[in-house]
């Protein structure tokens, strides 16, 4: 695709993360349909024209912010597999580190959540990949002999996902906790359970 026609440098770069940053707003708000390109460039201080050098249409503005919603998750979820021999007293703390880092994303791109997570008819789809990359990690943990080997860890990542899907809604979006806490309590619940050992 040419460049030809951009704003070149730093300026023109501005401009595009602008109404990146102001279109994921007005989608997470408004939703799809509701959203406008008019308001979006108003919003921006740009004009509709200066929209059209980046973005082919709304569509294409709603899809990119899917993208790089998916891309960051995926990169952050490869990140947190476990290093192994690791000591046993380290495995909660790494693992909370890691689910604190996807959180604490989360938190600082609410309105990138809405959409990747929730607003995009590729949601489920993202929800799926999530899934099957956090059960490569555990597969191997696994493997790595820090989780019983009985696990089926391709269901043990479909709770994993639920849990962080349903958190993100009512307790980090609501201000309710705090991405540690959430990894805290996640945490502590999928490695020792509720039942109290006698």
């Amino acid at each position: 695709m040419s460049n030809r026609g951009r704003k070149k440098g730093s300026i023109g770069e501005k401009s595009r993360e602008q109404l990146l940053t102001i279109a994921a707003a007005q989608f997470a708000t408004n939703g799809f349909y509701e959203t406008k390109i008019s308001t979006i460039v108003k919003d921006a201080g740009l004009t509709q024209p200066t929209f059209y050098l980046y973005f082919k249409s709304k569509e294409a503005i709603f899809k990119e912010l899917t993208t790089i919603f998916k891309n960051s998750l995926l990169n952050l979820t490869e990140d947190s597999l476990l290093d192994s021999g690791l000591k046993e007293e380290m495995i909660k703390q790494e693992i909370q580190g890691k689910v604190g880092a996807i959180f604490r994303f989360f938190r600082e791109n609410p309105h990138l959540t809405q959409i990747g997570f929730f607003l995009s008819e590729e949601s489920e789809a993202i929800k799926k990949m999530l899934a099957h990359a956090i059960s490569m990690n555990l597969a191997q943990e696994q493997r790595d002999g820090y989780f019983h080997q009985h696990l089926k860890m391709d269901v043990v990542a479909e709770i994993v996902v639920g849990i962080m899907e349903r958190l993100t809604v009512s307790r980090l979006f609501t201000g309710l906790s705090d991405p540690e806490e959430l990894a805290e309590e996640m945490v502590e619940l999928l490695l020792f359970g509720m039942q109290v050992q006698h």
